[in-house]
């Protein structure tokens, strides 16, 4: 038969691809594709563009080799699909396996609605026009999860700030108000990586530690951590104490990760959590709470998060008290704080920041959690990503190509070589020959298996401030 080589990028395709490259009128030359986020069903306005450096860096920066050829021949004559071996043997000839393409973006972390065009692709070698929409499966995909997260992320980062700028007398905490707990839910460890990664563009709270390493791998961080974490309980450590020995359990924590300027979080529902509010962290251990010189942040993990949080607070606020700011909220002492890690997604987010203000309480004395809302509950379609061709050159002369479907307006494609100028304070996608004296913000990121611009995370981190 043949290996299982789960690196071979000619298989990182679909397999109708494959015949494409004897679809194309005759003579064609050159194909140009554009990727966008044409919008989806949710509040997203905006989306923030990322993942394309990890993907080139990862893919496009190693050459085809002859046994990569000699391993899809076989798998795609036994799968029943043509192969165009003498188009990849010619590739390895003429550019040594490298591919012949042009890949212009818009710069990472940047933020722009939707419906604007963000990454464009032609091909550079006349014989290779086959090639812009073959890589359509893996680029588009490269780009779409990892930028979906990333939104999600500034989306929800949006209405943290505005609960802090309420309720809070500074910003100062918003960089650790949502973290990542969702590296178990994902579907594959890459994705962990560039999802959880796609996260630490907003924030600097993760659990996900592949996404550390995917940092380094792709995005320069090989001397600074992206991310952050704190020691934390789950239900196993704490009810293998047994019930009757809860507030063992949670002393344990203290003694063992308290201390002089130490966060430590335990997670306080496994029975009771007024219970263990009111009793063990509100009496049995407050003394020992006010006194250990860290912050004790409690997690519930159960039960409706708007109820919950809003109860929890009041409780903790009835035990340890509370101060008022100069916004006129309520604060807890800085020794015990709260997290929400379970429900939250981008709708409970709100609900729960609106219960919380109006109880009283500042956004200061809470912070969230998320799992698999954050890197998993995301498709192709939560913000309508699409890679269509827009433009071909056939016997010398660049043609539109289009598509206008009577039955979908939505699906309704973008023609012409395209560029994206910022004109009086919106983004415009234009025609490229109709630029003018507009700068284009699409870059050249990519040529002819060459990475022309490598962001380290700090500068893509400083690029979505800037909105």
């Amino acid at each position: 038969m043949f290996s299982s080589n789960f690196h071979n990028f000619i298989l990182n395709t679909d397999s109708y691809k494959t015949s494409h490259w004897q679809q194309y009128p005759p003579n064609t030359e050159y194909v140009s594709s554009y990727i966008e986020a044409r919008g989806g069903q949710n509040s997203f306005e905006s989306v923030m563009f990322f993942g394309l450096q990890a993907f080139i860096k990862e893919y496009l920066t190693k050459p085809i080799s002859q046994s990569n050829i000699d391993e899809a021949k076989i798998i795609f004559q036994a799968h029943g699909v043509p192969f165009n071996q003498t188009g990849w043997q010619r590739l390895i000839e003429k550019h040594g396996g490298f591919l012949p393409l042009r890949i212009q973006a818009i710069p990472e972390g940047m933020v722009i609605p939707t419906g604007q065009v963000l990454c464009q692709v032609v091909n550079t070698d006349p014989e290779f026009y086959w090639l812009t929409s073959y890589i359509e499966t893996s680029l588009l995909r490269a780009v779409w999860y990892p930028s979906t997260v990333a939104s999600l992320s500034y989306y929800c980062k949006q209405i943290i700030k505005a609960g802090l700028e309420k309720s809070a007398d500074n910003l100062d905490g918003l960089a650790f108000k949502l973290h990542d707990f969702g590296a178990r839910g994902v579907s594959s460890l890459e994705s962990a990586g560039l999802g959880g990664l796609a996260h630490l563009i907003n924030f600097l709270g993760t659990d996900t530690v592949v996404a550390l390493v995917a940092a380094s791998r792709w995005y320069g961080m090989k001397d600074t951590l992206a991310g952050f974490s704190i020691p934390a309980a789950e239900h196993s450590t704490m009810t293998a104490w047994g019930r009757e020995f809860e507030a063992d359990a949670y002393a344990n924590m203290l003694k063992q990760f308290g201390g002089q300027g130490q966060t430590v979080a335990v997670v306080s529902d496994s029975y009771d959590l007024w219970k263990a509010i009111d009793n063990i962290w509100g009496n049995e251990l407050k003394s020992q709470i006010e006194t250990m010189g860290g912050t004790l942040v409690i997690r519930p993990d159960s039960g409706d998060p708007i109820k919950v949080v809003r109860e929890a607070l009041q409780r903790l606020g009835a035990k340890f008290g509370t101060t008022i700011n100069s916004k006129g909220y309520k604060i807890l002492p800085n020794y015990v704080r709260l997290i929400q890690g379970d429900g939250i997604n981008p709708s409970s987010i709100g609900k729960i920041i609106d219960a919380v203000l109006e109880a009283g309480f500042s956004l200061d004395n809470l912070a969230f959690g998320m799992g698999g809302g954050l890197l998993q509950q995301v498709n192709r379609d939560t913000l309508g990503w699409a890679m269509k061709t827009s433009s071909a050159r056939v016997d010398g002369y660049w043609r539109d190509v289009y598509k206008d479907p009577i039955t979908s307006v939505s699906k309704r494609s973008k023609r012409g070589r395209l560029a994206l100028v910022h004109h009086q304070g919106s983004y415009m996608t234009v025609r490229e020959d109709e630029l003018a004296e507009h700068n284009n913000l699409l870059q050249d990121v990519f040529l002819n298996g060459e990475l022309l611009i490598d962001d380290d995370l700090t500068v893509i981190r400083e690029r979505a401030l800037q909105k």
